[in-house]
């Protein structure tokens, strides 16, 4: 059984759940089934900016354009004959005149008579109705003596009573947690946040849009998976009961799309949701959007291209330009953000020698791991025995990786970062033990990783029984070995290029967000009563 939450204790609750008692009682539905709007406000506010439409009286007498719109009481204001009320619908608010003689309500007919009690249509809806009630409205445009499009209301419609009032108009909803928390009252509340949701769905229609334009073909793996792989990350475990079978939610949709590759497909991509059971902070979030697009007969090179290409016609969509003004995280200063194509390209090594002034070649591996130490962002144990080239890896990250604000590839990697990847095909880069991985990074942050990817099923498998070796070892981010995967690759995988992209990350940048809980309608939040979340 339920308990009763503390809002129901609330006067303003207990009178909006009076007044839709009431409402009923005089043969109004409070929450009727449908209603269907003939326009939106910001069509209105569009198409009639500039017409002339005419007065209050000629909409009184029906001479001007008929509308039909719907949306939410926002603001609420009584005078004498006439009330000014807006409505916001999802676009744009636009205001409406409520009329003591003109005005009527659905379902309700006023008694006779002159009595006290006695509500007219205009009273009735001052006093019955309540800002956040959803209202349709029929009548007929003008425009005020100040000149705002306004709707003279013939017929008023209750299409929702609200139970529990909007965020106080002068104080809003600063709350940044209860933001999160309730995006519903975060949409209500601040336009700004409608619009950005809006350009994340541009976004993402425009990532599509662009892969299929390159003759990608949207496929859809499964998300509940019996091995997890295709990254280093503690995955959620769940349980299939009909087969009472453990299982894992995907920390990746790398494995599934290369079967696909095998399968026959030339090239392929999905747009979906990956989970990763590791911290959480500005930029990571327990569950987000992936785009994977895998090519065949493409490599790194290729992929390069297709990234920088894509960021760059994606900001060309969005705001007509590749400059952005973007605040940079790390010290809040506005950067002129250049993402027209090509970027730098530039290794690990050139990177830490660049703007970290750190010559690796010249470092034992004991020097870089004190460095590593004293700057006090890693874990010492996880840096006690590892390779060499894991080191100059978490060298990179910690002094170089802040350092990368405009747009960079960084290619060739240490093979020890991945199993998945080829190794270079240049002798000397081979023999330094290179592969063939670049990572974009804009911000001081990863947006994408990429591959040539590996296609030697002798060589993956020793790989990823090195990989299993090291979970078995107790190192927890690494994945279990995946026989059906080296099966697969045993029937032939051609030469492939892979690209993994954060989608929003991409959103972040492309909007100026400052963290990934301001592009996520509904990020993870602690329980209430917990330490608040990190920013």
């Amino acid at each position: 059984m339920s308990t009763i939450p503390d809002y129901h204790q609330q006067e303003e609750f207990q009178n909006r759940q009076r007044k839709a008692r009431e409402l009923r009682e005089l043969g109004i539905e409070p929450y009727p089934h449908s209603y269907q709007p003939h326009q939106s406000a910001d069509e209105l506010n569009r198409c009639y900016q500039d017409a002339p439409i005419g007065h209050s009286e000629e909409a009184g007498l029906g001479t001007t354009p008929f509308v039909k719109v719907a949306g939410r009481l926002v603001l609420f204001r009584s005078m004498g004959k006439n009330a000014f009320a807006q409505l916001k619908d999802g676009t744009e608010a636009i205001q409406v005149m409520f009329n003591r003689e003109l005005t009527d309500v659905e379902g309700y007919t006023p008694a006779q008579g002159e009595s006290p009690d006695t509500l007219t249509a205009h009273k009735l809806i001052e006093k019955k109705f309540d800002l956040g009630d959803i209202l349709g409205v029929e009548g007929h445009l003008f425009r005020t003596n100040k000149g705002e499009l306004t709707i003279f209301a013939k017929k008023v419609t209750l299409l929702c009573k609200t139970l529990l009032p909007l965020a106080d108009k002068h104080a809003g909803l600063a709350d940044k947690e209860i933001r999160y928390r309730k995006r519903w009252l975060d949409l209500i509340t601040h336009d700004d946040v409608a619009k950005t949701f809006k350009f994340r769905s541009q976004i993402v229609k425009f990532v599509r849009d662009f892969l299929h334009g390159h003759e990608f073909i949207e496929v859809e793996t499964p998300v509940l998976q019996s091995i997890y792989g295709g990254a280093e990350a503690r995955p959620f475990v769940t349980k299939l009961n009909a087969l009472d079978q453990e299982m894992f939610l995907r920390i990746s949709l790398e494995i599934p799309l290369k079967k696909l590759i095998i399968g026959g497909l030339k090239r392929v991509f999905e747009i979906g949701r990956v989970f990763r059971n590791e911290g959480i902070d500005r930029t990571h979030n327990p569950e987000f959007t992936m785009m994977e697009a895998y090519a065949t007969y493409w490599d790194y090179n290729t992929m390069m291209q297709l990234t920088e290409n894509l960021f760059e016609q994606c900001a060309l969509a969005i705001h007509g330009t590749t400059l952005l003004s973007v605040k940079n995280p790390a010290n809040d200063e506005i950067v002129e953000l250049e993402l027209k194509a090509p970027w730098k390209r530039m290794n690990m090594k050139e990177c830490l020698s660049t703007y970290a002034k750190i010559d690796v070649d010249t470092l034992s591996d004991d020097q870089i791991r004190q460095s590593l130490l004293d700057s006090g962002h890693v874990d010492p144990k996880k840096i006690k025995e590892i390779s060499r080239g894991l080191l100059i890896a978490a060298l990179f990250e910690v002094f170089a990786e802040p350092h990368l604000i405009q747009p960079h590839h960084v290619i060739d990697h240490p093979h020890e970062t991945t199993v998945l990847c080829k190794a270079h095909r240049d002798p000397a880069k081979n023999a330094d033990g290179l592969i063939e991985r670049f990572e974009s990074f804009i911000l001081g942050h990863e947006m994408c990783n990429a591959y040539t990817e590996l296609n030697d099923p002798q060589l993956q498998r020793t790989l990823l029984e090195g990989q299993a070796a090291r979970r078995d070892a107790g190192d927890e981010e690494a994945s279990p070995f995946d026989e059906e995967f080296i099966e697969a690759m045993c029937q032939g995988m051609p030469p492939t290029g892979g690209l993994g992209i954060g989608i929003d990350r991409l959103v972040m940048i492309m909007l100026n967000a400052h963290s990934i809980r301001d592009v996520l309608f509904f990020p993870w939040m602690k329980p209430v009563g917990q330490d608040k979340n990190p920013t």
